[in-house]
């Protein structure tokens, strides 16, 4: 089972660092919210043609915790793309990947203060192993580079989004027994619906844009990769191993959203993308090996 979760959880990660890739790719192609909008739209419409049956089934359950089931789309899934989207329009991919290596350490503080979730030293190795590979990446190798930084309104957005992402994966301790496409068909649903009001506001603010071809692409890209592939993976993940264990693998999402800009965007790859990997795989390795035997999974309520 360990096995399966780490499995899932990478995928999960590559998934997401194309996703860094897209929202990067996006601009000029399709405007923040309407790809917001757009991709769950979409990802609800694929969902919901392949679970209709099974959503019958569960709908008792679903109905009893409609409000939990729309939070995790409202927070997890539509805040946090959008503040991403919105995010690149305003500061650099290095600041976006730093700052996305925050979710893992405010999963184990928010974890530690309301449930006092044990971490042994070898999990603080791991992390401070996995987000090292994640400065390495972000700072292309350079010491200068990180301690030149600046903050702006985009790294304000990035740390929106860094918020909403931990809260959400803390709130997956109370996910209700439901099957996985149920589980993800009502938040892509509770997604969507709020991605409207945010596609509202940026129509009246005249930015709104259609996609164009190159926008489609990547509109269906985030829909069933990011959003269906990812998400379910990443939860079956969190429910195996537990939200600390499963949140230092988001580490590899800068990572993987390197890498991928070397295999799409034609960037050459530099030996620091080799080591910042060595890092992170390592880190998670170090961590899991040194885990707390009494760590309870996050999701240990739900079953």
């Amino acid at each position: 089972m360990q096995f399966a979760a780490y499995i899932c959880l990478v995928v999960a990660a590559m998934c997401w660092g194309g996703n860094t890739v897209a929202g990067k790719l996006a601009l000029g192609h399709v405007s923040p919210m309407m790809l917001t909008s757009l991709r769950w739209f979409v990802a609800t419409a694929i969902i919901a043609a392949i679970s209709v049956p099974q959503l019958k089934r569960d709908w008792p359950v679903v109905r009893k915790n409609l409000p939990l089931l729309f939070f995790y789309g409202i927070v997890g899934y539509t805040l946090f793309n959008a503040m991403l989207y919105s995010a690149v329009k305003y500061t650099t991919a290095i600041n976006v990947a730093i700052e996305q290596a925050g979710i893992p350490m405010l999963i184990f503080l928010l974890n530690f203060v309301f449930f006092r979730t044990g971490v042994s030293l070898a999990q603080i190795v791991g992390f401070a192993m996995t987000l090292l590979g994640v400065a390495v990446t972000a700072a292309h190798g350079s010491l200068t580079t990180l301690l030149e930084l600046g903050l702006n309104t985009g790294d304000g957005l990035m740390l929106v989004a860094v918020v909403a992402y931990a809260v959400y994966t803390i709130f997956l301790r109370w996910k209700p027994p439901l099957d996985w496409r149920t589980l993800m068909a009502i938040p892509a649903l509770g997604a969507m619906l709020s991605a409207l009001p945010l596609l509202a506001w940026e129509a009246s603010n005249g930015a709104a844009q259609l996609p164009d071809a190159t926008g489609w692409l990547i509109t269906i890209y985030t829909a069933i990769f990011a959003s269906l592939m990812a998400q379910v993976f990443y939860i079956k993940g969190v429910e195996w191993i537990g939200a600390n264990r499963a949140a230092l693998f988001i580490n590899l999402v800068p990572v993987f959203g390197t890498l991928f800009s070397v295999a799409l965007l034609g960037e050459k790859l530099q030996p620091f993308h080799i080591v910042a990997l060595v890092l992170a795989l390592g880190g998670i390795a170090i961590a899991e090996k040194g885990r707390p035997d009494r760590a309870a999974p996050a999701t240990s309520d739900a079953r």
